[in-house]
């Protein structure tokens, strides 16, 4: 019995390849092995396998035991019920026993998720609105509107299945006679085929295309958190529902505001004047600047609360706080008149101020040893 190759192997992907990754280099190689485009010998065979291998990946229950047991896992008679017999399911035994003749054709699959990333001021965060932001999704083709031929021309009934999107195969068995059901290899299980294929599309009856969207931001959303726009993604198979688009959040810092869960703080740096005498300033809020009140003998660290000036509540109403933290700022340079003042208060609080002289540490040291 000749050894299956890895179905990785055949898509070209590595075994941690995501969904989206999996879905292009299929299309990829549907493209380029297809028996309507591609007439060496041998192309046929790789486009069969190539689609075995889509069926399987792309598939969330068969990937994991594949992943787990290889092409084995999937030939266990335990874990898709009648599958494991060479049966596609139920349909399969009654067609088996009965002889039915039902077309199964592929039925509609939604389309795939598609994911984009996007940066808001902080205000924009903070108090929510409408952006406008460019994704680039699968749409049905523009020429052939996804029927896969140029335009003029029409797919035909494939003839290695009839039409059916199906092939049956006579299989003999201690049981008697069974009928094995597989999809088509020659049309993936469509029962057309393409001669023709649309030049615009490859044949494949979508192209990728970017399209501008209106997306809500809710007030007080932050870094980290996603936005779901329910059917925004690709469009669908055979009919199916588009996929979502999903929106990961990153918000620019701010240069005066820093953000601590929905309460924002802000550092006001005050001189030895104002917090010793008090004072009246202005200081910047997210709703425009405001006036605050110093008291006297305001010490550094001291922490002013502003109530409902921060984040808008996610999830409920409200806001949160505004916390100004006070920061008492030693001047690093003084005029000489500026120095004279301060020489006198010190004095006149009881801690006079030791005239600096030109010597270096270590005489100093030695003086105070004696």
């Amino acid at each position: 019995m000749a050894i299956k190759q890895d179905y990785y192997d055949i898509l070209g992907v590595p075994r941690n390849a995501s969904q989206e990754e999996i879905k292009r280099a299929f299309r990829r190689l549907a493209m380029r092995y297809h028996p309507d485009r591609n007439r060496e010998d041998g192309a046929e065979e790789r486009f069969k396998a190539i689609n075995e291998a889509y069926e399987v990946l792309s598939d969330p229950d068969r990937r994991p035991a594949y992943d787990r047991f290889g092409h084995a896992g999937l030939e266990s008679p335990f874990g898709r019920g009648f599958e494991g017999f060479g049966f596609g399911g139920f349909g399969d035994i009654f067609d088996a026993f009965f002889g039915g003749t039902g077309v199964r054709r592929r039925g509609p699959q939604r389309g795939a998720d598609v994911r984009k990333s996007i940066t808001l001021k902080f205000e924009e965060a903070a108090f929510g609105r409408e952006k406008e932001i460019e994704v680039t999704r699968s749409e049905i083709c523009s020429t052939c509107n996804g029927l896969r031929a140029e335009p003029g021309t029409e797919p035909e009934k494939c003839a290695n299945c009839e039409g059916t999107g199906e092939v049956r195969r006579m299989q003999q068995s201690i049981f008697g006679q069974f009928v094995n059901v597989a999809t088509c290899g020659r049309c993936g299980g469509e029962g057309r085929v393409v001669r023709d294929p649309c030049r615009r599309c490859g044949g494949i009856g979508r192209e990728e295309r970017i399209r501008t969207i209106e997306v809500p931001i809710p007030a007080g959303i932050d870094s980290g958190s996603q936005l779901r726009l329910s059917g925004e993604g690709d469009v669908g198979y055979y009919g199916g529902p588009r996929g979502n688009l999903y929106i990961s959040v990153n918000v620019r810092p701010h240069k005066l505001f820093r953000r601590h869960d929905d309460d924002i703080v802000l550092d006001l740096e005050l001189n030895f004047a104002q917090a010793a005498l008090g004072d009246e300033l202005e200081i910047p809020t997210l709703d425009g600047p405001v006036s605050v009140k110093i008291p006297a003998g305001t010490q550094g660290g001291k922490v002013f609360v502003m109530r409902g000036k921060g984040i808008p509540h996610l999830r409920s109403s409200g806001r949160g706080d505004l916390l100004v933290r006070a920061h008492v700022v030693t001047p690093k340079s003084l005029t000489p008149e500026q120095r004279r003042l301060l020489e006198q208060l010190a004095e006149s609080l009881g801690s006079p101020v030791t005239p600096q002289d030109d010597k270096g540490l270590l005489d100093r040291i030695k003086d105070a040893l004696g």
